[in-house]
């Protein structure tokens, strides 16, 4: 049986795949079974920040793979410790809990802002607010968290205590966290799943006065938008805000899986033995990775990462068949006149693959892509765009 066939036999059918098996990757070139070449202008959803097979990090990972693979956390592990180290000086938070994906990051921080709320106000302040149009994960609590309907209607009951604001919408917001039960707000700077859509800086602003002014804590979910992708660290660190939680995930690991809540001042001793865990949170290999990842985020790399994102905007803003680009760094949404499915595909058969938000076109390139293999893929797309 092919790949093709034995996927669809044995592996859930929770994915409408692409017609591609890949086999092999170098940097941002991906390769099928057959050999032809792709530009990742992806990065496996913004997941794989240096590309692939990045030699650095692989020479990280296979050290700890040849040193201790995995032991419980009920040991210490250098990497782990490491790791939340240079996390916590490169931002200023406390501490760190690792588990494995941005929805267990997320399930974190929503259980942070709830263990608060207890501590501080009993029953009186459980709410937590988040964005019309956010996406937070596919678990139960997640998928409450996240404002769209369409994730919903298959799931129900979903777990209670959410409510959602529009995003960019200051009357209602004000207006959902008048009640006085609101223990949280939590959004992303960026809509991705939304549609690459950034807040603009007074609603983020807003969100800052009301939390430092009612003890609400501001949790900003940096899954995609975290570990250089907008060109600064992490997403918030664009707005001139101090969150109280930040979670994060995808390009941290650079292509294993990881996720990372990071705890302010407020919560950092929340968690007390046996208040929450995770088997492989903080695995010695996947810390490793991520050490070797975020080391290599500096001023330099990030200069690069804004440069980049110009050169994108000033490439297709008013190109024809772009009705709009959206976006920070190098997390951008495009919007055409012809079908998004329609360009992806025809993208696919030139050698170029980038993904969907919504109607748009959605860029996720490696942070390190080559200016060449970029005016590449921008070309092509551009091509394709405009028929």
């Amino acid at each position: 049986m092919s790949i093709k066939e034995l996927d669809s036999q044995y592996i859930a059918h929770t994915y409408g795949r692409y017609p591609i098996v890949l086999k092999q990757g170098c940097g941002a070139l991906l390769f099928d079974e057959d050999g032809k070449r792709y530009i990742d202008m992806g990065s496996g959803i913004g997941v794989s920040a240096f590309g692939s097979c990045d030699k650095e990090w692989v020479e990280a990972v296979t050290a700890q793979l040849n040193t201790l693979q995995h032991t419980s956390n009920l040991y210490y592990t250098e990497p782990c410790a490491r790791l939340a180290e240079i996390l916590c000086k490169r931002t200023g938070f406390k501490k760190v809990f690792f588990s494995n994906s941005g929805a267990e990051s997320n399930e974190c921080a929503i259980k942070a802002a709830r263990k608060y709320g207890s501590d501080n106000y009993g029953n009186k302040r459980t709410k937590i607010l988040t964005l019309v149009n956010s996406f937070h994960g596919r678990t139960i609590t997640t998928l409450a968290a996240t404002g769209q309907a369409v994730f919903h209607k298959d799931f129900l009951p979903l777990t209670s205590g959410f409510d959602y604001v529009e995003a960019n919408n200051i009357d209602d917001l004000v207006e959902k966290t008048n009640g006085g039960d609101v223990i949280a707000i939590m959004f992303e700077t960026i809509q991705g799943e939304g549609g690459v859509m950034p807040l603009t800086k007074e609603f983020v602003a807003k969100i800052n006065e009301i939390a430092v002014r009612d003890d609400v804590l501001m949790i900003v979910d940096e899954v995609q938008t975290g570990n250089g992708r907008t060109g600064s660290l992490f997403g918030y660190m664009n707005y001139g805000i101090k969150p109280d939680i930040v979670t994060t995930a995808k390009g941290l690991g650079g292509g294993l899986p990881i996720g990372a809540t990071l705890l302010g001042e407020k919560v950092e001793n929340v968690f007390v033995p046996g208040s929450h865990g995770s088997t492989f949170g903080g695995n010695p290999v996947c810390a490793a990775g991520a050490v070797s990842v975020i080391e290599r985020i500096d001023d330099v790399l990030l200069a690069d990462v804004k440069r980049k994102s110009e050169y994108i905007f000033k490439s297709l803003e008013g190109a024809k068949g772009v009705k709009s680009v959206s976006g920070m760094g190098l997390m951008i949404g495009i919007e055409t006149e012809r079908k998004n499915t329609d360009i992806l595909a025809e993208a696919r058969e030139k050698g170029v693959l980038a993904l969907s938000a919504k109607t748009k076109v959605r860029l996720l390139p490696p942070l390190n892509i080559t200016d060449e293999l970029l005016a590449e893929a921008i070309d092509i797309l551009k091509e394709i765009i405009a028929k």
